[in-house]
């Protein structure tokens, strides 16, 4: 009995390992971190659903939580190009940097759109890996998730059974959700829509509506009168049955558009937190599917 006790006493001694530490620059991919990880991951998103990822500054108070991270996720394909770099150099994180194995892009899993031939920012706001807006269709987070759970397994090797196990799981009730998610948006197939930032690629191959109309005359471009009249008139010529406008974005261009086109404007949270409803990756994309379902009503 005493060298049990003993024994007990001394396992109880030995610390816990720490979780992971993991830097997200968006709350999608702290989200799916947690997901796949659970309590042995911290993951903390340097954004919040409301803010445009293309312009934030790189605070403090970022390259401080980097100095700890073990694990930086991005989505990668420039999105983050005008301030994470800053971040990850200031943060003297060696294990965080590109290349290395605490620095993950998830644009590395995912089949690219947009991608421009040329490269010339007389073109607006063009990302040369393609559109960056992968995010929102559902059906990306599969490959994401696995490549992500190897990579949490690889820096944490010890629970690597625990990380893959958090993976099937996953991938099963998403599988599911993506099942039912497809045969609610079947109504949406074809449907015309105006879009007013060109954040919506990926959703509209994934539902399969038609994109008729940009408001931005050049992507991150903020359109004039004399272009949003260009926009309305073409809108006569083939109408839409909604504006699509990211949460993040003013509304003042969809709004003078819906105004005039007698249309309904659907506010999209391009992430975890975009809307009061979206507060984890399975409502992301319940409130999505449900704003574009109403609108399809009006």
């Amino acid at each position: 009995m005493k060298r049990f006790m003993i024994v007990l006493l001394a396992l109880l001694a030995i610390p816990a390992q720490a979780a992971l530490e993991v830097f997200a620059t968006g709350p999608e991919w702290a989200a799916l971190a947690k997901e796949i990880g659970g309590e042995r991951v911290n993951a903390w998103s340097a954004t919040h659903g409301l803010q445009d990822v293309h312009r934030i500054e790189a605070r403090p108070s970022l390259i401080a939580r980097a100095r700890r991270a073990d694990l930086v996720i991005a989505t990668g394909a420039e999105l983050e190009v005008g301030w994470l770099p800053v971040v990850q150099r200031e943060s003297g994180n060696a294990a965080i940097q590109p290349g290395k194995p605490g620095y993950f892009e998830a644009a590395a899993h995912v089949r690219m759109l947009d991608v421009p031939k040329t490269v010339d920012r007389i073109h607006g706001d063009v990302h040369a890996a393609g559109n960056p807006h992968f995010v929102t269709d559902a059906r990306a987070y599969l490959k994401i998730g696995e490549a992500l759970a190897a990579r949490l397994a690889a820096l944490d090797a010890a629970h690597a059974a625990a990380y893959q196990a958090g993976y099937r799981a996953f991938a099963e009730k998403w599988r599911m959700a993506l099942a039912r998610w497809e045969a609610q948006a079947k109504p949406l197939r074809g449907v015309p829509v105006a879009v007013q930032h060109d954040a919506f690629v990926y959703l509209e191959d994934w539902l399969g509506l038609k994109r008729v109309a940009t408001l931005e005359p050049k992507p991150g471009v903020e359109p004039g009168a004399a272009y949003l009249q260009e926009v309305l008139a073409r809108l006569a010529a083939e109408p839409a049955r909604m504006v699509l406008r990211p949460a993040y974005q003013h509304d003042a261009p969809s709004r003078w558009i819906a105004e005039r086109a007698k249309l309904p404007v659907v506010t999209l949270p391009l992430t975890v937190g975009g809307t009061a409803e979206a507060k984890d990756l399975y409502t992301l994309f319940d409130d999505t599917l449900a704003r574009l379902l109403s609108a399809l009503k009006n």
